[in-house]
């Protein structure tokens, strides 16, 4: 498989890489591990943690761990435009973006969180993922508890 898209990437909140355009020949091993090679180099990449609300990773490339943050073309237009502080959306439900295994529940009922705090580990296909508060808020309701499985879409956390 062949990826190529432009993306904005912060390695661990201290290199930044823009118009990042590139090709990357992608062998998939297993659920988390990949083969890639880019310009005649080869690499062994295994995703760690996963969140794609925030397109946040944390990748070990060859033995070594990187945190990746990633900004898509439409990410940086909206930067761009200055529609990032416009685009504050009260945030009302947290659903689960793919079945999985409730983990781990990191808040409780009446906690104030800030957009990016972590919510809970929702556990799919041999994978962590991290799902982060999309705004600010307080927790109203908790509507799964550790050890749930879930189905896409079930409605995880009401948020005031």
């Amino acid at each position: 498989m062949v990826l190529q898209q432009s993306f904005k990437a912060t390695i661990n909140s201290e290199y930044t890489f823009e118009n990042v355009q590139s090709s990357l020949d992608l062998v998939n091993i297993s659920d988390r591990h990949f083969h890639i090679i880019k310009g005649h180099q080869s690499y062994r990449v295994e995703v760690l943690h996963s969140d794609f609300s925030t397109k946040s990773f944390t990748i070990k490339v060859n033995g070594a761990i990187y945190e990746v943050l990633l900004e898509d073309e439409y990410d940086q237009l909206v930067q761009r435009l200055g529609l990032a502080a416009v685009s504050k959306v009260k945030v009302r439900t947290v659903n689960a973006p793919m079945p999985g295994l409730v983990l781990s529940i990191a808040v409780e009922e009446g906690q104030a969180v800030k957009k990016g705090d972590p919510l809970l580990i929702l556990e799919a296909m041999k994978m962590e993922n991290v799902l982060r508060s999309p705004g600010d808020g307080v927790i109203k309701r908790l509507n799964v508890k550790q050890g749930e499985a879930v189905e896409k879409n079930y409605l995880l956390i009401e948020m005031d």
